[in-house]
């Protein structure tokens, strides 16, 4: 009975314990990790204080209850308080997981154990890519590569290490060996050769994906599969298959069933790779290298989610329905596909990247071919604002029956707004019309950070560029758009990201075009395009006149009670200037969140000067009790070990909101 009643006392104690450590340490503190802190703490200092003195306590005469007046309950206590603020100190520091702005958790919620283990993996992994990186030499070549990025040796060793790590990194190769405007030729000349060697998926795998995938069963669902893929890739592989319900003939995309966990593991590991390396190298700073792995993480994770792919389809299929080029885009049978699966139109042609034989075998009209996939990429870019960001020739189809272009694989999708549409429209004419000005505007639209241009010397650097390609015959694409990336970053600026997509995409759709036609010239046909546009948009009122009547109501529909309002608005503005109310006011404090930051910095900065100072007069009446006589002595320690315990206390408070704000800054 009496070890039951100290059983409950504990209790009471460890909820005390509990409560007073979590508003000690502050909000957003994590429930999992304060529990598991508060457990530990309690039972290693419950054990030091039972080895050192309850073992001698009598306690069928007293509980812990009437302990609690004795001086060691007291430190026994105020130590359990403080052990247990120290362990939920090391849980924050050693834990994994990244947290948003309002302090939310946005890497899982694994528990803490587990997401321990997954930590030591991935340093397992990262050791292993960064010995192969040292074995290859790339460590002592990258010191070189700081002055000669051209450097063979270099590109030669970062080949080998991304080759010899296999997976993602040769898939991230992959994508950089398209980075010309980032990278040598001798760079790009290695990463070109860089092959992932990618097995089919067995005849079992495909079934039991289709088993798990589909809401019915296979034979319900497709009449006919063909277990033969049409073509496998490191994500994906795609099967030809009939419908059932229609007798339609569709193409079935399947992911493969390992990819998830792969890119679970080696996308954050190539990002830490990606850091070690800007670390080493000024030249992998200056590039952007780390911000060229977290984008090209951010993509793949949105390419393994088929979810994602179904819905980029349809959104371009949408976008492009009133289009006057006729390009096809597949038809999803959403009610087939998931995340894992895709369910989609079949259309019977052949890729252009077999050349000028495919043209010929269809009798297609290369120049009309290529004029149309480019003012349908225009139009989904300057203007539906979503177009297909990988526009290589494996990508578009002649469709055998009309001869007609079709787009396949909307994985990677770019999205620009309208700010952004208008200043590559502005690009374009700028190029077309030789005018520096008009150019400098479209930068101004297209960067990240505006406020620090020189317009001056822009101007004149833009003006340089223009003179290069000035009395040509024909305007090298791929030339002009490296030097605008090389402008920008001269000037310290940074393409949005989805701008950079844009005008990649564009290098890569000149390369298709000329595989489509080897003397199409991009910017020729710009100013075919334009011209057609600016025709359509003076004549769509007289064309169009329903679309642009409704238009305007829609337009005065909303303008008109603004308006309404202005005569209002005017009268008291006048009132409030007449009677000195108006006082312009702006400083730091003026906007909120400016003023958050420096009330939570100043009371953070109140709280260490706090816990300096109870640390500081302990340390000095430690030092006086050691020169008086006993009787004070007692109460200059007391007082003396009261103040470090406070003190600790809130350096460990400030400690945990710190790493809690380093993780949302890096999240």
């Amino acid at each position: 009975m009496t070890y039951l009643i100290m059983l409950v006392e504990l209790l009471a104690i460890a909820l005390f314990i509990y409560y007073v450590s979590g508003r000690l340490m502050g909000s957003k503190v994590n429930f999992t990790k304060r529990i598991l802190s508060v457990l530990l703490g309690v039972s290693l200092t419950t054990f030091v204080y039972w080895y050192s003195y309850l073992r001698y306590t009598d306690f069928s005469t007293e509980s812990i209850a009437f302990a609690v007046t004795d001086a060691s309950a007291i430190i026994w206590i105020g130590s359990m308080l403080l052990i247990s603020m120290l362990f939920y100190l090391f849980f924050e520091l050693f834990d994994p997981i990244e947290l948003g702005e309002r302090g939310e958790r946005i890497t899982g919620r694994k528990f803490i154990v587990q997401r321990l283990r997954h930590r030591w993996r991935r340093q397992k992994r990262l050791s292993q890519v960064l010995e192969i990186a040292v074995r290859n030499g790339f460590s002592r070549t990258i010191r070189y590569a700081r002055h000669r990025e051209s450097n063979r040796d270099f590109a030669i060793a970062f080949r080998d290490t991304l080759e010899q790590s296999g997976g993602i990194f040769i898939k991230f190769g992959q994508v950089l060996s398209t980075r010309t405007e980032l990278f040598s030729p001798v760079f790009i000349e290695e990463l070109e050769t860089l092959q992932q060697d990618v097995k089919p998926l067995t005849s079992d795998q495909v079934t039991d994906i289709l088993k798990n995938s589909l809401s019915a069963s296979i034979e319900d669902v497709f009449s006919e599969f063909q277990m033969e893929p049409l073509a496998a890739g490191s994500i994906g592989q795609v099967h030809r298959a009939v419908l059932r319900k229609t007798q339609e003939d569709v193409v079935v995309k399947l992911l493969r069933p390992e990819v998830k966990g792969i890119m679970r593991n080696d996308l954050d590991i190539l990002v830490e790779f990606a850091d070690w390396v800007t670390s080493k190298s000024k030249w992998a700073e200056n590039i952007g290298f780390r911000e060229l792995a977290i984008g090209f993480a951010n993509g793949l994770r949105e390419e393994i989610n088929f979810g994602i792919e179904t819905r980029n389809t349809i959104q371009v299929a949408n976008a492009l329905k009133k289009s006057d080029y006729l390009v096809k885009i597949p038809h999803v049978y959403r009610e087939y596909s998931n995340d894992n699966l895709i369910v989609m139109q079949y259309f019977k042609g052949k890729s252009i990247s077999r050349g000028q034989d495919v043209f010929d075998q269809f009798d297609v009209d290369q120049k009309e071919f290529g004029r149309t996939v480019l003012f349908s990429f225009f139009e989904q870019m300057l203007f539906s604002g979503i177009f297909h960001a990988d526009p290589h020739p494996g990508n578009i189809f002649i469709d055998e029956q009309d001869g007609q272009p079709v787009l396949l694989d909307f994985g990677a999708v770019g999205r620009l707004a309208a700010p952004q549409q208008d200043g590559l429209n502005l690009f374009i004419i700028g190029v077309q019309q030789n005018d520096a000005e008009v150019i400098c505007d479209a930068i101004n639209a297209l960067v990240e950070d505006n406020s620090q241009i020189d317009r001056q010397k822009l101007e004149q650097a833009v003006g340089q560029l223009l003179l290069k390609i000035s009395y040509v015959d024909k305007i090298q694409t791929e030339e002009l758009i490296h030097a605008m990336f090389d402008i920008v970053r001269e000037f310290g600026l940074a393409f949005y990201p989805s701008v950079g997509m844009a005008l990649r995409s564009l290098i890569s759709l000149d390369s298709t075009l000329h595989t489509i036609d080897p003397k199409f010239d991009m910017f020729t046909e710009a100013k075919v395009f334009a011209k057609k546009y600016k025709t359509a948009v003076l004549k769509k009122p007289f064309t169009e006149p329903r679309e642009t009547k409704q238009k305007i109501e829609e337009e005065l529909a909303l303008l008109i009670p603004e308006m309404m309002k202005l005569p209002k608005r005017a009268d008291q503005l006048i009132q409030r200037i007449e009677g000195g109310k108006i006082i312009l006011h702006h400083d730091v404090f003026s906007d909120k969140h400016n003023a958050n930051f420096i009330l939570q910095l100043f009371s953070r900065f109140v709280l260490l000067l706090s816990g300096i100072t109870f640390g500081l007069i302990s340390a000095a009446l430690l030092a006086i009790a050691q020169f008086i006589n006993t009787q004070y002595a007692i109460y200059l320690n007391t007082a003396a070990y009261t103040g470090l315990f406070l003190c600790v206390i809130l350096l460990v408070r400030l400690s945990i909101q710190a790493i809690r704000d380093m993780k949302r800054s890096i999240s």
